[in-house]
């Protein structure tokens, strides 16, 4: 068996090889069916769609009337968005193979695609009355739904694609995106339950209860949702890697290390999975074993900017700010709209006494991400420690205007406001800080050691105490 096997590779190889010679114009070849098929799967798979289309239409000439070519080649003009062309081909595929069902799969997929959403539909659904497995048909069905802005009716069919296959991923996955847009995943709990108590050890149904729960920052339940799936399926890489997000949530930086690192054990590693790792090593201050793990994923792939910003990010906490700048400025220069690029940019350079390019870089990232009040705070932080009280505190007013909920930004404009001897002023804002969120007035203390001392702040504090 593995000597055959081993033989069609050889053929394959071969075959490769002298269409390649074909198309260079030195030989002119001739091919069985079989081989067509095997090349413009061979290209598809290597995602040189451009040799998969020559290999498509060579063989054709030769076979116009094979059906899996035709497919192939309709396939290809869908994905250059030719879709009229594309659709021509498989009427003209229709014509020989009447009620095929590939046929009219692949129609009803490219009419979904070329924005015809009520044909698409009309034709999946007549497919779904002799169709023995159903679960695609009504997968691509709430595909057209969903392309149309019809999201409840796409989430009737995703659930109806789920009923006749629990571990429909795709279906699962899309379920939960339009639920989610619809603000309908709070009440969709019941309906995941109900798959978990039909099928208590579907992997995928814990999964997704587990995406809901995460969607809804309900974390420590989607912890134990995403844990049962992997203890159901040991070798889930998404169940860990989405375990290991919901720990970064959960601040338990170590069990999100373990998760990240069960993740590679069980999927090819990317940069992306290197850099989460990373990240949880980073929380738990072993720096320079997160900036191996950056390295990794920019040894993968030297344009991940996530990377860059990890070591630059790492350098920076271990007060190597000189060493930390081109790192952050390599992110910043592959991703220039990343507003925790630019804050911890800012933060460097102040470090540094870079007066003007860390002003810069805090002015880039509100810019950037208006509605973080992080950075408000930080900057206003920056210019409280030069004793400029005031524009301290015009920092964080701007940070109120646009995030007038935001209890810390009241609170650290009562503290620039009190420094800066407008009392009244400060009572006001550390009054409406009470209001919105009592309890974050302990990061008063960070300013007032001494607060008690402090009788009218003190006094008003008492006031909202609960």
């Amino acid at each position: 068996m593995e000597q055959e096997f081993e033989e069609r590779e050889s053929d394959i190889k071969e075959s490769l090889q002298r269409f390649e010679r074909m198309l260079a114009g030195t030989e002119v070849q001739f091919f069985d069916l079989d081989i067509y098929e095997q090349m413009v799967e061979h290209y598809m798979e290597q995602g040189d769609l451009d040799k998969a289309m020559k290999a498509a239409e060579a063989g054709l000439e030769n076979f116009p009337y094979s059906l899996e070519l035709m497919l192939d080649k309709a396939q290809l003009l869908a994905n250059n968005g030719n879709f009229e062309e594309s659709l021509a081909l498989l009427d003209r595929a229709a014509l020989f193979n009447p009620k095929d069902p590939d046929v009219q799969y692949m129609t009803g997929t490219v009419l979904n695609l070329s924005g015809n959403y009520e044909q698409s539909v009309q034709v999946l659904e007549e497919m779904l009355e002799t169709a023995d497995e159903k679960d695609d048909i009504y997968f691509q069905i709430g595909q057209s739904y969903q392309n149309w802005g019809k999201y409840d009716k796409a989430i009737e069919n995703y659930k109806q694609s789920i009923d006749h296959n629990i571990n429909n991923e795709n279906a699962l996955y899309e379920l939960a995106f339009c639920l989610d847009l619809l603000g309908e995943l709070e009440n969709s709990l019941e309906y995941y339950q109900q798959l978990i108590d039909r099928d208590p050890f579907s992997h995928n149904a814990w999964y997704n209860i587990g995406i809901a729960y995460s969607k809804l920052n309900r974390f420590q339940e989607a912890a134990n949702a995403y844990d049962y799936a992997t203890l159901i399926k040991d070798d889930f890489a998404s169940a860990y890697f989405n375990l290991g997000n919901t720990y970064m949530n959960l601040a338990q930086f170590d069990k999100a290390e373990e998760a990240y690192r069960s993740t590679l054990k069980h999927e090819e590693a990317t940069p992306e999975t290197y850099c989460y790792l990373g990240a949880s090593l980073e929380k738990q201050s072993r720096f320079a074993e997160a900036m191996n793990k950056y390295r990794d994923a920019i040894r993968l792939d030297n344009m991940w900017d996530e990377g860059y910003y990890g070591i630059g990010s790492c350098l920076s906490e271990m007060g190597k700010w000189h060493e930390a700048i081109p790192f952050l400025r390599k992110a910043i220069g592959l991703n220039n709209q990343n507003a925790e690029y630019w804050l911890v940019l800012a933060e460097t350079e102040y470090k540094l006494g870079n007066s003007i390019s860390c002003i810069e870089a805090f002015e880039k990232a509100v810019e950037i991400e208006p509605a973080n009040a992080e950075i408000y705070l930080q900057w206003s932080l920056v210019m409280f420690d030069q004793g400029n009280f005031v524009r301290a505190n015009e920092i964080v007013q701007t940070g109120i205007d646009e995030l007038p909920r935001e209890a810390d930004l009241y609170y650290r404009s009562a503290v620039y406001l009190i420094h800066a001897g407008y009392y009244r002023e400060a009572l006001i804002n550390l009054e409406a800080g009470l209001a919105l969120n009592y309890d974050r007035h302990i990061q008063l203390f960070d300013f007032f050691p001494e607060l008690e001392k402090q009788k009218a702040l003190y006094k008003i504090i008492e006031q909202y105490r609960k």
